[in-house]
C-alpha cells in the first residue's frame, strides 16, 4: 500500500511518526499508523472515584479495566476475575446503585462515580450484610469464587424486589456462573436474605 505522507509530532510523552495511508478503509475513515520514536506514548487520565464510602484518585491508561483498577490500583481484590469475557459474573459489583461486571467497563468510564464492592457490603462495626449472613446460614458457597459477583448481584435483586419469588431470584442469578453449589443454596440464601429484611 502506498504512503501518502509522513508527520513528525511531539509532546510531553516523547516524539512520535503518524503514517498516513491514502483512500478510505472502512467506515469511511482514513488509516493512520502512530509509530513512537522516542520517549513513551502511554497516555493517562486522572480520574475520581468513591468506593465503598472512600475517596480515590488515580491517573490511570484509559485503557485499563474497572476491575484491574479495583483489586490492581486500589487494592481491593475482593473482586474477582473470572472469564473477563463478562460471562461469569465473578466481577459483579455496584456502580451508581446498578450491578455491573467490573471487566465490561473501563475504570475512566467510572470517573466521578460511587461504586461498592464486596468490600464494602459489611456494616460499620464488621456487621454482615443480611445477603452476607443469608448465603453464610445457607451454605451458598463452597470454593467461594464467584461468590462476590453472587452477593452483589444477589444485594440489586433484593434492592429491587424485596420479596421476589424463586423464580425471579433464579432470573436475576442468570448472569453469574456457579461451578460447585448447582445454585439452590444460593437461591435459599437470597430467600432467607429476603425474609431477614421484612
Amino acid at each position: 500500500m502506498e504512503v501518502s505522507s509522513y508527520r513528525e509530532d511531539s509532546d510531553a510523552t516523547g516524539s512520535y511518526r503518524i503514517r498516513r495511508y491514502p483512500g478510505l478503509t472502512g467506515f469511511g475513515r482514513q488509516r493512520d499508523d502512530v509509530y513512537c520514536t522516542s520517549g513513551d506514548l502511554r497516555m493517562t487520565q486522572s480520574i475520581s472515584v468513591t468506593i465503598n464510602g472512600k475517596p480515590y484518585k488515580h491517573d490511570v491508561e484509559p485503557r485499563l479495566l474497572l476491575v484491574h483498577y479495583l483489586r490492581e490500583v486500589a487494592g481491593l481484590t475482593g473482586t474477582h476475575i473470572g472469564c473477563e469475557t463478562s460471562l461469569c459474573g465473578a466481577c459483579t459489583v455496584e456502580v451508581n446503585g446498578r450491578a455491573i461486571k467490573s471487566c465490561t467497563m473501563f475504570a475512566v468510564q467510572a470517573d466521578g462515580a460511587n461504586i461498592l464492592t464486596v468490600e464494602g457490603l459489611a456494616e460499620a462495626g464488621g456487621k454482615l450484610h443480611r445477603i452476607q449472613e443469608g448465603f453464610w446460614n445457607e451454605h451458598g458457597l463452597q470454593c467461594g469464587f464467584c461468590t462476590p459477583g453472587m452477593l452483589m448481584v444477589s444485594k440489586q435483586i433484593l434492592d429491587r424486589n424485596p420479596s421476589p419469588s424463586e423464580i425471579k431470584i433464579r432470573e436475576g442469578l442468570d448472569g453469574n456462573l456457579c461451578r460447585c453449589t448447582g445454585y439452590q443454596h444460593i437461591v435459599k440464601a437470597v430467600q432467607a436474605a429476603a425474609k431477614a429484611g421484612v
